[in-house]
């Protein structure tokens, strides 16, 4: 099955496999990471012309839509099936590993805000530089983030949840973005 969300590319997965939709998710945040740090340079060199001011709208969009749906695809699905299936066991270090990923999430929300207040101003092509600091602030968080994710909760979440489990956390993403089962 293949979606097609506004702002990026479709998924080679469909949320059949949510854990492996979660991780095509990370990689089109990376290529959106990639594509905010080129217009960096480009808006320093040749200002907010048409090829930014595109740019900027879709990175935008990306992050406004597809990036909130999937903290909230973790947040509010993964991170409790893996603490139901920890249940009668000692979840303890599983709830802070969440409860850390989903303060991670505040923070890149917190610092996406700079960022696009920033990437508004060039979409709109008001003469303006980007802060390659903030930039590469935020650009880090999500790279080491991601890292952590799928170096550690993708392949938790693999060996824990059982096909039930997935199934609902794949059907809630689908509900999330008002697709129609298929």
């Amino acid at each position: 099955m293949s979606i097609n969300l506004p702002g990026h590319a479709p998924p080679t997965v469909g949320f059949e496999a949510p854990l492996e939709m979660l991780s095509a998710c990370h990689a089109r945040i990376e290529q959106q990471c990639e594509i905010l740090q080129r217009l960096v340079r480009h808006v320093a060199h040749l200002g907010t012309d048409a090829q930014a001011r595109s740019a900027a709208a879709g990175v935008m969009r990306y992050f406004d839509t597809a990036a909130v749906d999937h903290h909230a695809d973790e947040e509010v699905d993964l991170f409790p099936a893996l603490i139901e299936a920890m249940a009668g066991s000692d979840a303890v270090c599983l709830r802070e590993l969440t409860a850390g990923f989903a303060m991670e999430h505040r923070e890149l929300e917190s610092r996406w805000r700079q960022v696009r207040e920033a990437l508004a101003r060039v979409a709109a092509a008001d003469p303006t530089s980007l802060d390659a600091d903030a930039i590469a602030a935020f650009v880090g968080l999500y790279q080491r983030h991601i890292a952590r994710e799928e170096g550690e909760l993708l392949p938790m979440a693999a060996r824990l949840l059982d096909y039930d489990a997935l199934d609902r956390v794949g059907r809630a993403m689908r509900e999330r973005r008002g697709v129609a089962p298929v």
